[in-house]
C-alpha cells in the first residue's frame, strides 16, 4: 500500500473519526450544560466544537470521496453522542428533585434521610387509592445513588419521580454543601 492509499485508506477516516467524536461530544455536553444554564461553559465548548467540524469538513471536501471516510464520519458522530452522555453521566453536576410517593406515613424514610443529612419535607395527598404521604428531598446528582438506596431499603414500594433542578435557595443539605450551580453565580 503506497503512503497516498494509506492515508485515504486509513489515516484521514481515522482522523476524521476521531475528530467527529471529539467534535460530537462537545456538542452534546455544551446542549446538556446549556440546559443546565452554564453560561460561560457553553459558548466555550461551541467555539471548540464547531472549529473542530469546520476542520474535519474542510479535509472531506479536498477531494476524499472515499466511503470509508464517510463512514468514519458517521460512526464518529454516533459514537460522539454516546462519549458525550456517558461522560456528563460520570460527572453527575447538578441537583434533583426526588418525588416520593407513599401508601404508608414515610415517618421512617424520612427519618432515615434526616440521618443522613437530606432535608426532606413532607405534604399529605390524595392518590387513587386513597391519602398517601408525598415526600420531597432535594440531592447532588453524585449524591442520588446513596439517596436511592436509603429509600429502597427503607420503603421498597416507593413510587418515585426524579428531575433536574437548575436551582435552589436556602435548605438543608448534607455537609454543609452550597447547592448552587457548580459552574453558575446563583442569584
Amino acid at each position: 500500500m503506497s503512503e497516498a492509499e494509506l492515508y485515504t485508506w486509513i489515516f484521514l477516516p481515522l482522523l476524521i473519526f476521531i475528530a467527529r467524536v471529539v467534535d460530537v461530544t462537545l456538542g452534546t455536553m455544551r446542549i446538556i450544560f446549556t440546559s443546565r444554564g452554564a453560561r460561560k461553559l457553553a459558548p466555550l465548548l461551541g467555539f471548540v466544537e464547531v472549529f473542530i467540524w469546520v476542520a474535519v469538513i474542510s479535509q472531506m471536501v479536498k477531494g476524499v470521496n472515499h466511503v470509508v471516510s464517510y463512514l468514519a464520519y458517521a460512526a464518529g458522530f454516533a459514537a460522539g453522542n454516546y462519549v458525550g452522555m456517558w461522560i456528563e453521566n460520570r460527572l453527575a453536576l447538578g441537583t434533583v428533585v426526588l418525588r416520593i410517593i407513599l401508601a404508608q406515613s414515610g415517618d421512617t424514610l424520612a427519618e432515615a434521610l434526616h440521618q443522613a443529612g437530606y432535608g426532606v419535607t413532607r405534604v399529605d395527598g390524595m392518590g387513587a387509592n386513597g391519602p398517601v404521604k408525598l415526600l420531597y428531598a432535594i440531592v447532588r446528582r453524585k449524591a442520588l445513588p446513596g439517596v436511592l438506596e436509603i429509600v429502597h431499603q427503607t420503603t421498597p414500594k416507593a413510587f418515585i419521580a426524579i428531575e433536574e433542578v437548575r436551582s435552589t435557595e436556602q435548605g438543608i443539605f448534607p455537609y454543609g454543601a452550597k447547592f448552587s450551580h457548580p459552574l453558575r453565580k446563583g442569584k
